[in-house]
């Protein structure tokens, strides 16, 4: 297992969560209500049936599980063991096939690159050391032609106030320390990483949540969420 691209802390501050993933009202609340979004932004762009799919930072398996559903061949990797323990538990309620494995993605990147059609990398790029490794490892990834998705949060006052006073202060939808505001990042960094990967930006888009509506929908705002698809020339 990799883990030099990887804080401790973060590993076992959502492996205390694992147990109430799949709560729909607990702490991964915004997950279950952003998935929606994101599926279908992943579904327009590219085809899902049959296609060979990477989940990387799956966390409790929402996303891996609506990918399988959607007729991918789903891996899904995390780096937390209780998390990943859970996602398998989950496949007994769901009867959905994933693969969930507990290894990083530069691992993975070297044991099986080229490897998949898209690739998705979900509110998890804040949270590691070094961005700019995942990125380029999921780029290792996909075959010629496949597609990098990813969302994460902007560096702006704005996304603080949404998703640091808000969501873990106010409103107490996330435990406290969830997020680090030093580690968002800003979309011009994310289009370096993406260059320095060789993959070509396509489609950038925000996303606009609501907490106590529960909507979320795509919007052309970046300031807070945003997400990103960008792919690897054939």
């Amino acid at each position: 297992m990799n883990t030099i691209n990887v804080d401790p802390a973060e590993i076992a501050k959502f492996g205390r969560l694992a147990g109430r993933w799949w709560d729909p009202d607990g702490e991964s609340r915004p997950l279950h209500d952003l998935n929606p979004v994101r599926l279908a932004y992943i579904a327009e762009r590219t085809t899902l049936r049959g296609a060979r799919a990477l989940d990387v930072g799956c966390g409790g398996g929402i996303l891996s599980e609506s990918l399988a559903r959607a007729g991918a061949e789903v891996t899904a990797i995390d780096l937390s063991p209780e998390v990943i323990e859970v996602a398998r538990l989950h496949l007994l309620e769901s009867a959905l096939t994933v693969d969930y494995r507990l290894l990083g993605v530069e691992a993975l990147a070297a044991e099986s690159p080229a490897t998949f059609d898209l690739v998705s990398c979900m509110e998890m790029l804040e949270h590691v050391p070094d961005p700019r490794s995942v990125v380029e490892a999921c780029a290792r990834l996909l075959r010629p032609g496949g597609c990098l998705f990813v969302s994460t949060l902007n560096r702006t006052p704005a996304a603080f106030a949404a998703a640091i006073l808000g969501a873990e202060h106010v409103l107490r939808l996330l435990p406290r320390g969830t997020h680090h505001y030093a580690q968002f990042i800003r979309p011009s960094e994310m289009a370096a990483h993406l260059r320095a990967a060789g993959l070509e930006l396509q489609y950038l888009a925000g996303i606009a949540y609501n907490p106590f509506t529960r909507g979320a929908r795509l919007t052309e705002r970046v300031s807070v969420n945003y997400i990103a698809c960008a792919v690897k020339p054939a």
